[in-house]
């Protein structure tokens, strides 16, 4: 276990002459808004691998050195919420990296495997995940969790080769195009303050002026659990968020009749909610949020969808792609409605996948 200034630096100037390491985090994210980081794993090699306790270290900007040399890959499996955890520790922003979830995808297998999963195809090895619900900040830590940790980084760099030797010379250079993207935070930032208000559930139900006022809503929703670091729930709850929304609250007495929020809480946050549902009532019609309603197929598009979702099975199983890779059904519907338009707008009119899809689109 690496707890001391010195050892950190050793390790990290150790790794910082590989071609390619492997990392992992594990975190607990309960009861704050960001994620609170228990363990960092690295891996120089299957034989050589450390545990980082970010919990005895005050600085893990040599990590974030590592983490920005370009010239180290950075191997890790379903990297974005790992880089997104490792950019706010370290500072830096991570660059090269492969992610071995990514690379099975263009390799013939399926995009979606877990780690263990993985392992188990590639290598025939089934890894313990005894300590899946483990509290990493509680220590010391046990041989058990100290050695179910290590295995998560401890195979990805023969993984990434295996990975690579799989994939055709198309798919390679296409999961080269997708890997380049993680170098940018925007990639796995997450969805932006500006479009929070889409994740809550009912939302599509709401006119453009209700639209307007959940969008303040959770604007100033998250930013209220930013500083407090505490999860969006454990402010407001989503479904209460919608109700001010919909029924355009503007009062404490009222949104007390919300449901499953207490007076307590309407008498800490009623004054900046009902702020923000007057500013969302003050926003010209035009600068509304546009309504949000499911893609509805005529019959000839319906059949459409169908010969483009055979069109990408039958293309993914010639390249060794996984179909999951181009795209959710949403978009496809989307792109079923744009083929006639303007295509290039969406990411399937863009790329790799403009590529892919090319002869679907110029029939």
């Amino acid at each position: 276990m690496i707890n001391r200034a010195e050892d950190l630096q050793d390790v990290v100037k150790r790794a910082r002459n590989r071609d390619a390491v492997a990392l992992d985090t594990e975190f607990i994210w309960e009861r704050t808004y960001y994620p609170r980081l228990g363990l960092i794993q690295l891996a120089l090699s299957q034989d050589e691998c450390f545990l980082i306790d970010p919990c005895a270290l005050d600085d893990l900007s040599p990590l974030g050195d590592l983490l920005a040399d370009p010239a180290v890959v950075k191997i890790l499996h379903d990297a974005p919420q790992d880089l997104a955890i490792l950019r706010h520790a370290t500072g830096a922003d991570p660059k090269s990296i492969f992610d071995t979830r990514l690379g099975a995808g263009f390799a013939g297998l399926s995009s979606t495997l877990s780690l263990a999963a993985l392992v188990e195809i590639l290598l025939g090895i089934k890894l313990d995940k005894a300590e899946t619900r483990t509290n990493w900040l509680k220590r010391p830590l046990d041989h058990g969790q100290k050695e179910y940790a290590l295995d998560d980084v401890r195979y990805l760099g023969k993984m990434r080769t295996l990975l690579l030797e799989r994939a055709t010379p198309e798919a390679g250079s296409w999961l080269e195009e997708e890997l380049q993207k993680l170098d940018k935070p925007e990639t796995y930032g997450g969805i932006s303050d500006q479009e929070r208000y889409l994740k809550i559930r009912g939302a599509s139900r709401l006119d453009r002026r209700s639209l307007a006022i959940l969008q303040e809503l959770t604007l100033w929703r998250e930013k209220e659990a930013r500083k407090r670091d505490r999860p969006r729930g454990h402010i407001v709850r989503d479904n209460v968020l919608l109700c001010i929304a919909s029924q355009r609250l503007d009062d404490q007495a009222a949104i007390q009749e919300c449901g499953e929020i207490s007076p307590r809480c309407v008498a800490a946050y009623g004054p900046p909610m009902i702020g923000s549902v007057n500013r969302g009532l003050g926003q010209s019609e035009k600068n509304c949020p546009p309504l949000l309603r499911n893609i509805k197929l005529s019959k000839t598009e319906k059949a459409a969808l169908v010969s483009l979702q055979d069109f990408i099975v039958q293309q993914g199983d010639s390249h060794g792609i996984d179909p999951a890779l181009l795209g959710n059904k949403g978009e496809l519907k989307e792109l079923i409605k744009q083929t006639t338009s303007s295509p290039s707008q969406m990411r399937q009119g863009r790329g790799w996948r403009k590529i892919f899809l090319a002869e679907f689109i110029e029939r």
